[in-house]
């Protein structure tokens, strides 16, 4: 498998992020209220079961959430057209280093405003989904599984009817980013159980090294 030469598609990248982005569904979910932070489509599903059932206030808490991720995803746009082509920062170091910033400013919102705090980790959670979104230069996401398990696991069917050893490559590469997803979440459940809403600087952490590998190895 041919290795990117972008530091932002690089292997140690993607493992910060994606242990990022399954901490921050673990840390909204079991500490915020049980809504996600990355996965959407269950934030959609229970804004329209709450909807249907009459509660306004819970249907609010999962379409917030929704639209910052959304918002997320603009801002990172506006990031990348706005930065492209400038010499001393990389736009994507600025994404990382933002999202860094608002995790560590969510970990200080109290229990009672938690749309908020859930707002804010989907936005980041928004932007990093759309700025990373190759490994090695391959499609990924790191903030969510679906498309990784449907890509490792049509990579591996397709080493069995090819025997193409770089498509068994590319299916356990996949898999290894959903485990590392899974190690994230783990990570966040253990820690909002020591730390409650300060649990969040993990993940901010995992994002500032991230930011500092980027900042030190630079793009070509």
């Amino acid at each position: 498998m041919k290795a990117s030469k972008q530091i932002s598609e690089s292997l140690p990248i993607m493992i910060l992020l994606t242990l990022s982005g399954g901490f921050m569904d673990a840390y909204s979910y079991l500490c915020r209220g049980e809504v996600f932070a990355n996965a959407q489509t269950g934030n959609i599903l229970l804004f329209g079961v709450n909807l249907s059932m009459g509660h306004w206030s819970k249907a609010l808490q999962y379409v917030c959430p929704v639209l910052a991720f959304a918002i997320g995803i603009a801002a990172a746009e506006f990031v990348r057209r706005k930065f492209t082509n400038r010499k001393h920062v990389h736009w994507r170091q600025i994404i990382v280093f933002c999202e860094a910033v608002i995790l560590f400013g969510v970990m200080f919102i109290p229990q009672e405003l938690n749309l908020l705090a859930n707002s804010l980790t989907s936005l980041a959670c928004g932007a990093q989904v759309e700025s990373f979104r190759k490994i090695q230069g391959n499609g990924m996401a790191t903030t969510m599984c679906i498309g990784n398990l449907r890509m490792a696991t049509q990579s591996i069917c397709d080493y069995w009817f090819t025997k193409d050893k770089p498509a068994m490559e590319k299916g356990f590469l996949f898999f290894g980013i959903i485990a590392i997803f899974t190690i994230g979440a783990i990570m966040g459940n253990v820690s909002v159980r020591l730390f409650s809403e300060k649990a969040i600087l993990v993940s901010g952490i995992l994002l500032i090294t991230a930011f500092s590998i980027m900042l030190i190895n630079k793009e070509d």
